[in-house]
């Protein structure tokens, strides 16, 4: 089968290319990138006033199978990432049981699969139960399919159960993704601390319970030398943190996720549970110092952290509903408008949510190279749409986005060659 992609502003960083060109899929891999010519194909799209990209890969998501099937499973969140341009999400360990053994990788392996939707890479458990206290057979769970490790949603508190993880996950090349909360300093809030925490009544969580775990755990990654990640960052003691340990050649790399750069801590007026996350939404130089950071490089990657909650959980009152937002058909209109600022070119954009993740992961993705897998996002820039809970692919609605007007989206998703996005609809 040969599908030819013509007349798209082809924006492909690792190869440099960002200009009008053509590419020719041959089953499950690209077979030329070429300008204009006559070659013959099965079947023509035309992509002319669209970007042609590197499939997107998400990260960092939450998909809640096994255990919370309620809030999302498997096959809707592989539904929802496909609608919001994506070739390949990375689902947390935190399920119930935790995904810690090598067999929970190939049942999310195998369940992807048969799916036949997008590209599934798991991230296994740190420790056995992400309880912190021992940790899991990296080897096997690489065996199985692990992509990376991580306790997300559980902080590693002691340094040496973490310094251990960095040192045994060098020997198999995988990297630590980092949730850093300083549990002492966060000690049951449920927003940032200040002004608002304040007038609202709320127990606060200081910038500082992120930033002094950020600051232990650069210490530990220098110490070991391995791979450390940092999940959803928020706020600017962080970020300088990370910066100045990047300068001085830490192997250290970061991510954030679109609320962070476009929402504050006054979402949260009026008790809006759809705005709690963790870490919470800061205050406007937090977001400003986000903006900068992924500008600068000190941010590698844009993930989304996609939490989906019942609409029931999320209906209790704010202290007591669960944090978390979802964010995989939202998050590349909300990230395109950084295009817009001019906080970072198309193709800055394309390798923050391409090729940068891919780099970090290990995986041969995130490029458009001849002879590459086939996994291709074409997205309409200019198409103006509002964010419709009944619309969305997810199982939940829990979206701070609700009733936005946002402008761009993808319009067709190719996963190894196979399209299963088509005119924005799942095929």
């Amino acid at each position: 089968m040969k599908i030819l992609i013509k007349n798209g502003h082809v924006v492909d960083p690792r190869n440099k290319i960002d200009g009008v060109v053509d590419i020719l899929i041959e089953n499950d891999r690209i077979k030329k990138v070429f300008k204009k010519s006559d070659v013959k194909a099965d079947r023509e799209i035309d992509a002319k006033g669209k970007i042609v990209a590197p499939g997107f890969i998400d990260m960092h998501v939450h998909l809640r199978q096994p255990g919370y099937e309620y809030k999302e499973t498997i096959e809707t969140g592989l539904r929802a990432a496909a609608k919001g341009g994506f070739t390949g999400v990375c689902p947390m360990p935190n399920t119930n049981p935790v995904a810690d053994r090598r067999s929970d990788m190939e049942f999310m392996i195998g369940e992807a699969r048969r799916l036949s939707l997008v590209n599934l890479w798991p991230v296994g458990a740190v420790t056995l139960k992400q309880e912190g206290k021992e940790l899991t057979e990296f080897g096997e769970l690489k065996k199985g399919g692990a992509m990376a490790l991580s306790d997300d949603g559980r902080p590693i508190t002691d340094s040496q159960i973490l310094r251990r993880a960095l040192e045994y996950a060098k020997k198999f090349d995988l990297t630590i993704l980092a949730h850093c909360q300083d549990e002492g300093l966060f000690c049951g809030g449920c927003m940032h601390e200040g002004f608002i925490s304040t007038r609202l009544g709320l127990a606060g969580i200081p910038a500082e319970a992120e930033s002094a775990e950020v600051a232990r755990d650069i210490q530990l990654a220098n110490l070991t030398g391995g791979k450390l990640h940092f999940c959803h960052i928020s706020s600017k003691k962080s970020l300088d943190l990370i910066r100045e340990a990047k300068k001085r050649g830490s192997l250290v790399t970061a991510e954030t996720c679109p609320h962070y750069f476009h929402l504050t801590d006054a979402a949260v007026l009026g008790y809006n549970t759809n705005a709690k996350m963790n870490p919470p939404l800061r205050t406007r130089e937090d977001v400003e110092a986000v903006k900068l950071s992924l500008k600068d490089g000190t941010i590698d990657t844009i993930a989304t952290d996609h939490a989906p909650h019942s609409e029931s959980e999320k209906a209790s009152e704010f202290d007591q509903a669960p944090f978390g937002i979802i964010g995989l058909e939202t998050s590349l209109a909300l990230s395109l408008d950084l295009v817009a600022e001019k906080v970072l070119t198309m193709s800055g954009l394309v390798e923050k949510m391409s090729l940068a993740p891919a780099k970090i992961l290990g995986l041969d993705r995130g490029h458009l190279s001849e002879g590459a897998v086939a996994d291709i996002t074409i997205l309409d820039p200019t198409q103006q749409w509002v964010v419709d809970a009944t619309k969305f692919e997810s199982k939940s609605k829990n979206s701070p986005f609700l009733g936005w007007k946002v402008k761009g989206r993808a319009t067709d998703v190719f996963c190894a060659g196979r399209q299963v996005l088509k005119d924005g609809e799942i095929v």
